[in-house]
């Protein structure tokens, strides 16, 4: 578009689109399974190597796909990204496209229920998983190994919002060549900068802030175009992985006001976390000086966030709090648009035996928010309602 490095709410909105011949201001929705060819020699060069813009079959890429991919590896600065069903989906690929039997890796143990799962499948297949304290580099320092494969962890834990330093645990991996695989959901494209930070392959659940409004699944995995193209993609388009060209072009849609939707979330999070810290509450949130990795989080992400953690005290005072609130709505869900009250330890942690979860930090109290667009001033008097 221009030599001028634009700011990344432009690229936002204009990044990788592709044009049909009728010049559609929208991107364009290619709800098709596979393409035709004029000639067989045109298919059989297709197959040996496909172009940027030229695609065999949907589970393979599609120009919907393509776009919503070219749009978030510019955002993260990532050399390419690939589109995945879900969340899952680019955790699963991001971490089984190259492990094997014998490999060694090193995880944080504060993962999202499901990411916990895949690590178990891994070591069923023969991966010696090791799980250390994320925040605490000297546990990384000890953990890593000359013949380690890979690290992987959330740079924002799901629900306790721990941050893990990613330029610390970057420089130690790289240390013996492994391979930094970061979970970025709750850092957001908006506040990341992982792969500037020394993160290898970076991971999204597309379905949370890039969609935005709880419409659809999605995921992605960001990295090198090595990495991206001839490790993840093979296992991913073998294996049925990609992502709907359908959901893409939704995805793509909630790209262009994902910036103006964080940031506001953001703010009303910290006015939010600061008033219910007001009212003597255990809030966790990493915009307010009380957590103990404020300075980390602000120099990694220069914001706290759109999740709030709130400790009520017991699973009794947990559920009928949630029974009482109006605007907050139940739901395992986050990044929406609306605001989002989970109970961790009976919902997306509940497989874990309750001593791994107070391990974890998830105390039967602990109620995971993710903060809306709603006005903050509602969303404190509801919460604050839903206590009295």
């Amino acid at each position: 578009m221009t030599d001028k490095p634009l700011h990344s709410r432009t690229r936002a909105v204009h990044h990788g689109i592709r044009r049909s011949q009728y010049g559609e201001m929208a991107e364009a929705l290619f709800m098709t399974q596979g393409f035709s060819y004029d000639s067989a020699e045109q298919a059989e060069a297709r197959f040996i190597k496909t172009g940027p813009d030229e695609f065999i079959y949907a589970r393979y890429g599609n120009p919907t796909s393509r776009m919503f991919e070219d749009r978030i590896a510019n955002l993260e600065g990532a050399e390419d990204a690939f589109a995945t069903a879900s969340g899952m989906a680019a955790v699963n690929g991001a971490l089984m496209s190259f492990a094997k039997p014998g490999d060694h890796i090193v995880s944080a143990k504060a993962l999202f229920g499901s990411c916990l799962y895949v690590l178990d499948v891994l070591a069923r297949f023969g991966v010696e998983v090791t799980y250390v304290d994320g925040t605490d580099l000297d546990q990384w320092r000890a953990a890593i190994r000359p013949d380690t494969k890979a690290i992987f962890f959330e740079s924002v834990s799901n629900p306790t919002l721990e941050i893990v330093d990613i330029a610390g645990v970057s420089e130690l991996a790289h240390a013996v060549g492994a391979l930094v695989v970061v979970d970025n959901v709750f850092a957001t494209p908006v506040f990341s900068r992982a792969i500037e930070q020394g993160a290898d392959v970076v991971v999204y659940s597309a379905t949370k802030h890039i969609d935005g409004s709880g419409r659809c699944l999605g995921g992605l995995i960001c990295g090198t175009r090595q990495f991206v193209r001839e490790v993840a993609e093979p296992y991913l388009k073998h294996t049925g992985g990609a992502i709907s060209p359908f959901n893409a072009w939704m995805m793509l849609n909630g790209i262009a006001t994902m910036d103006l939707r964080v940031r506001a979330q953001t703010q009303t999070a910290l006015e939010f976390a600061t008033a219910l810290q007001g009212d003597g509450l255990k809030v966790i949130y990493p915009g307010l000086e009380s957590h103990p990795q404020h300075d980390l989080a602000l120099r990694q992400m220069g914001a706290g966030g759109t999740m709030v953690a709130v400790d009520t005290g017991s699973k009794d005072a947990a559920f009928a709090a949630m029974n009482r609130m109006n605007i907050f709505q139940i739901s395992n869900n986050l990044g929406d648009a609306k605001s989002i009250v989970t109970h961790p330890a009976t919902t997306t942690h509940q497989r874990l035996a309750p001593e791994v979860q107070l391990g974890l930090g998830i105390t039967p109290g602990l109620l995971r928010l993710s903060i809306g667009l709603e006005d903050a001033g509602d969303l404190i008097a509801d919460f604050r309602q839903s206590l009295a």
